[in-house]
């Protein structure tokens, strides 16, 4: 609809307030989006090196994982169906990323490989670590919860495309409230815990199937 130069000027104040007020919605907008985000990183466990260094190496794989668990926003599920996010705060990196973040620096620590990363140092490794990520959340509800991880892995000797070994790694870690530092520090312990299977799990792999 057009204006006459008639109702212009007693429509222009209520045109300037309404410009105002959508003009301070985007401004709240943007405040809301650049507010910062407490950040949260997850550690290696102390590792025991290996007496020998080993002459294999090893390439890792992200983990692939559904929509809900590939984002940096940490998940809590109120309900076995229910998926929310904790807020104000996130993840280092995506859950997927992070460990395989945990997985390089932890095999590569033992010392059993000559090299392990996210990328053959050649035009190939001698294996491959694929995984799938299926948990990654904490659960629960009232002031009672729980951190749940359970990754299924993978090792591929890659000369052949063969599956020398898979498994399936669970934990389920208490946490004493619904807290983010209390649940964090059990997504670390449950993290550890994993991780202290898996090592063992793959070393004696790759050597089993050199």
């Amino acid at each position: 609809m057009f204006l006459s130069p008639r109702s212009l000027p007693s429509r222009l104040p209520a045109l300037l307030l309404a410009l105002g007020l959508s003009g301070c919605g985007a401004i709240a907008a943007l405040d809301d989006a650049s507010t910062p985000l407490e950040i949260y990183e997850l550690q290696t466990p102390p590792i025991q090196p290996s007496a020998a260094r080993g002459r294999l190496e090893l390439v890792v794989e992200p983990p692939i994982a559904s929509g809900a668990l590939s984002t940096e926003r940490i998940m809590i599920r109120p309900a076995p169906l229910q998926a929310q996010y904790l807020p104000e705060v996130r993840w280092s990196d995506e859950a997927p990323a992070m460990l395989q973040t945990l997985l390089v620096r932890s095999l590569s620590e033992t010392g059993a490989f000559a090299s392990v990363g996210r990328a053959p140092l050649g035009a190939q490794g001698d294996y491959a670590l694929l995984g799938e990520l299926t948990d990654f959340q904490a659960q629960g509800a009232e002031g009672v919860a729980a951190v749940r991880i359970r990754i299924m892995l993978r090792l591929v000797r890659e000369r052949d495309a063969s599956v020398v070994a898979a498994r399936t790694f669970e934990v389920t870690e208490p946490a004493a409230d619904t807290e983010t530092d209390t649940l964090v520090a059990a997504f670390d312990r449950g993290t550890s815990r994993i991780l202290a299977e898996v090592l063992p799990w793959v070393v004696g792999a790759t050597r089993g199937g050199a």
